[in-house]
């Protein structure tokens, strides 16, 4: 769309040609045409588009899901801690055909990307590990499944009888005590039955986790007759897991809350009366009645009526929009005062929501770059701390600074600390808290690289129209040129000549005359690529560019030399004398000084590159205080400039995400703006914003900062508590009960302070 294909000289009379648009930036032209785009980046979510659409008829997986691969989505409700992930991965390894297993842990769910797999054998297989699991027959589905484990009941049983058994000993009972470990037994009897079970099947497939370290640390303090610790110990672990289970489900009402904003029904006519039937059942074209106060069940468009409509859920505008016919609206959207009937243009699981649902589920899938290292250091830290607390249970008393039974203590002591929990959480826990918060504020962050990537972008480059401006043109100024001609004047007449065009230039004509009494024009001509001639008042009129003037007869040369560079140019006459010219400019965002302003201060440096005209790209870059614009690019211009501002940091570029496509892809991190409303912005960018506004660009890169703030102050907070109890343990001081606390407390700690990402409204 950048091939100029009018036929006049674009840097001057670029003002009323009609085979042309307005002075816009050539090669963004705002189309929202179906051109698709995937990123190979290793971010891209286990489901992209409407990939998700149906789990049961194992659909088709966009994103980087394996060539040819179908997949599955199952709850599993036992799975509460990552380190079960590694017994799940190992099972379903072993089943033909399953090609990898991507994990949610927040909703207990994996997503199998399978070919020619049996789901009879997978769930064999999922069964075989007690981790039991249940196809999930929609996308949307997972219900808030309690994990399987001791009721609360049994808990404070377990506590009070553990809590007795260490009461006795305290008061002068020996550890080895018959009625001692009787309390302690039947403590563990209450409490701990499932953490033996899985420590069992941890056992059984040859897996060290944490149930598997706990069974065998409470295995030899009983063989030690430390019986009160081995039931103290069993019993805070089963109260760790449940707490951590509860911190989980708190982190999973993130996406709860955005799927609770979809209606389960909407109002269609069925025999001539309005009935409710599942939203998730209509197909696209049906009209739906949406009611004062009601949510829009599907995306679509107004066909009948006008209200107002709140749509904070989901492009994070905090005022209500006020929409009539013609106009689209999105699911979850909140009606105002006004009745309206909606034709639906997307079915349930390729609404706008479903997709933000769907990024934000998915965020796991895509691993980021740090979830990835902690996850390949979790499986080498494990197992060397297993084999030190080995060689300390044997080498100590050999080499006679220890005996067997202390040396043993200490080894089991040093097993409990090898479980990395708190470390494997503190990223899926923050980056989920952090992705749903964005979300709500109509930024739609596809998975945790992406934010990664924003926290660390230093270069950002703009396209013009659309983004720093409006893409739509207003008249900027008036210059007259004969003394007894106002400006009053010359906007009634340019707008009387104006009246009857469709032309985006007689649009900002007619715009900047506001409501003033238009003069009937007769004998209208209207010539493409010059302008338009009328009689008004009983004199011949003109509007038009450089080509009506000369035709007129009038001295163009001369009169060239009195307009600016850059701007677009109408020609008011009068019987062939040039009265005035209106200057016609793109109209920059409200909200564009301000913005870049911010992003300055926060170290970001900016160039606009642009496919208009160069003199246009350098006034509207000046205005908002931006050094570097470039304009005449081709997409493939932008492509190079974005490569050669990589070389000097990370680099992020704002579009439209349709011809922007290459240039967005190239960035580190690509934006849309506007996403809201382009399917293909969407499904483009890494980073959707979800409303045309700059203000939105500061707000992102502030949140992905503090987001990887957190991140890393819970993987050194995970990190350093182990440690802390390591040398402690190598010192012989760490009890079991100090290890479990130092696990629990850990792993409780990152959940918490992920969470207050979530938790964080506006605050970015």
């Amino acid at each position: 769309d950048h091939d100029h294909d009018h036929d006049h000289d674009h840097d001057h009379d670029h003002d009323h040609d009609h085979d042309h648009d307005h002075d816009h930036d050539h090669d963004h032209s705002h189309s929202r045409h179906s051109h698709s785009h995937s990123h190979s980046h290793d971010q891209a979510a286990c489901c992209s588009g409407d990939a998700c659409s149906s789990t049961l008829t194992a659909a088709p997986v966009a994103g980087d899901a394996p060539a040819g691969s179908s997949a599955w989505r199952l709850a599993i409700p036992a799975m509460d801690c990552p380190t079960e992930g590694r017994l799940v991965d190992k099972v379903l390894a072993a089943v033909p055909g399953v090609l990898r297993v991507d994990f949610n842990y927040i909703e207990r769910t994996i997503t199998v990307h399978q070919r020619d797999a049996s789901l009879a054998q997978l769930q064999a297989a999922l069964a075989s590990a007690g981790m039991p699991g249940r196809l999930l027959e929609h996308a949307d589905t997972p219900a808030a499944t309690p994990p399987a484990g001791e009721s609360r009941g049994q808990l404070w049983l377990a506590g009070l009888l553990a809590a007795a058994a260490e009461g006795v000993v305290l008061a002068g009972a020996s550890d080895s005590a018959w009625w001692v470990a009787a309390l302690a037994i039947a403590s563990m009897l209450a409490g701990g039955r499932s953490t033996a079970r899985k420590g069992w099947y941890a056992l059984k497939l040859r897996t060290l986790n944490i149930y598997f370290l706990m069974s065998l640390a409470v295995i030899g303090a009983m063989v030690l007759q430390q019986w009160p610790e081995a039931a103290m110990v069993l019993f805070l672990f089963a109260l760790s897991e449940k707490l951590e289970a509860m911190s989980l489900a708190r982190a999973g009402e993130a996406v709860r809350s955005l799927m609770a904003l979809k209606p389960d029904t909407a109002w269609v006519e069925l025999g001539g009366q309005w009935q409710a039937v599942a939203s998730d059942s209509l197909q696209v074209g049906r009209v739906v009645r949406v009611r004062p106060g009601e949510r829009v069940p599907l995306d679509g468009v107004i066909v009948s009526g006008r209200s107002d409509f709140n749509e904070a859920p989901i492009t994070g505008e905090s005022l209500p929009l006020d929409k009539g016919e013609g106009d689209a609206v999105f699911a979850g959207a909140i009606n105002g005062q006004g009745l309206v009937l909606v034709q639906v243009t997307a079915a349930a699981d390729g609404s706008v929501l479903a997709r933000i649902i769907r990024s934000v589920r998915d965020a796991q899938a895509g691993k980021a770059a740090t979830q990835r290292f902690i996850d390949r250091f979790a499986a080498v830290y494990t197992p060397i701390v297993v084999a030190v607390a080995a060689l300390l249970a044997v080498g100590l008393p050999l080499a006679g600074w220890m005996s067997w039974q202390g040396a043993l203590y200490q080894a089991l002591v040093l097993l409990v600390i090898a479980c990395p929990c708190a470390l494997v959480i503190a990223t899926p826990v923050t980056l989920v808290s952090a992705l749903s918060s964005a979300a709500r504020r109509g930024m739609l962050v596809k998975g945790g690289a992406a934010l990664e990537a924003a926290a660390r972008i230093r270069y950002l480059a703009l396209d013009k129209t659309g983004t720093l401006t409006r893409g739509q043109p207003v008249v900027a100024d008036i210059i007259l040129l004969q003394p007894a001609v106002g400006r009053v004047e010359v906007l009634l007449h340019a707008a009387s000549l104006e009246a009857h065009s469709t032309h985006p230039l007689a649009r900002a004509v007619l715009q900047a005359a506001g409501d003033m009494p238009l003069l009937a024009a007769s004998q209208l001509q209207e010539t493409a690529g010059e302008g338009v001639m009328a009689q008004l008042d009983g004199h011949s009129w003109a509007l038009g560019n450089r080509r009506l003037l000369a035709r007129l007869g009038a001295d163009v040369a001369a009169l060239a030399a009195q307009v600016p560079a850059g701007m677009g140019e109408m020609w008011l006459c009068r019987n062939g004398v040039p009265q005035a010219v209106l200057l016609v400019a793109d109209a920059l965002r409200p909200d564009a000084q301000a913005a870049v302003a911010q992003l300055q201060r926060m170290g970001i440096q900016l160039a606009v590159l642009s496919g208009d005209q160069q003199a246009v790209v350098g006034r509207t870059a000046a205005q908002v205080g931006i050094s570097e614009a470039l304009g005449g690019l081709l997409p493939d211009d932008k492509l190079a400039h974005i490569r050669r501002l990589a070389q000097q940091g990370p680099v992020a570029m704002v579009g439209d995400g349709v011809n922007d496509a290459p240039a967005l892809a190239q960035a580190e991190l690509g934006i849309a703006m506007g996403a809201a409303g382009s399917d293909t912005a969407l499904e483009t960018a890494q980073v959707a914003l979800m409303e045309d506004r700059l203000d939105k660009l500061p707000q992102l890169f502030a949140h992905a900062r503090r987001s990887m703030a957190v991140l890393r102050a819970n993987i050194v907070l995970a990190l350093g508590i182990k440690l802390v109890f390591f040398i402690l343990a190598l010192a012989g001081v760490a009890t079991l009960w100090m290890a479990v606390f130092a696990d629990v407390g850990a792993s409780l700690l990152v959940i918490f302070n992920g969470l207050r990402l979530a938790r964080a409204g506006g605050k970015a």
